[in-house]
């Protein structure tokens, strides 16, 4: 087994879309680094904590949100990872990231979250902290 030891690892070709490939002795690809993250405040003012590739987060309504990409995607087909809870995370009602989802509404250039009451299936509510990490 060797190890690499570098400070930068860069594409030889330049553009958001050439990235670092991990893949095998054949060749064949075996992961990719995450494209985009956020923490983010979903109550009162919505406010990024901090991100990697997010320009806005955009507070449709009560626990529906737009997360929009500083660089799109090449296409609609990459995974969100989403995660929200409450402040101190249990209310004493068991919602501690409950129905987070996203609604089907995903795009190059954003995805949308609606946080939903898992005790009834139909309440939207606000997360104090949601967090979303992004693979291509």
């Amino acid at each position: 087994m060797s190890t690499l030891k570098v400070n930068t690892v860069q594409h030889n070709t330049s553009g958001f879309n050439n990235v670092v490939q991990f893949t095998d002795g054949a060749g064949t690809q075996n992961g990719a680094l995450c494209r985009a993250w956020v923490n983010f405040n979903g109550t009162g003012t919505v406010a990024i904590r901090a991100s990697f590739n997010i320009s806005s987060i955009v507070d449709n309504t009560t626990g529906d949100y737009t997360v929009n990409f500083s660089n799109a995607m090449p296409d609609a087909n990459y995974s969100c990872i989403i995660s929200g809870n409450l402040s101190g995370g249990d209310d004493g009602n068991g919602r501690i990231g409950n129905g987070l989802h996203s609604s089907g509404t995903v795009a190059s250039g954003s995805f949308r979250i609606r946080c939903i009451w898992a005790g009834d299936g139909n309440t939207l509510e606000d997360k104090q902290v949601l967090t979303c990490a992004v693979f291509r």
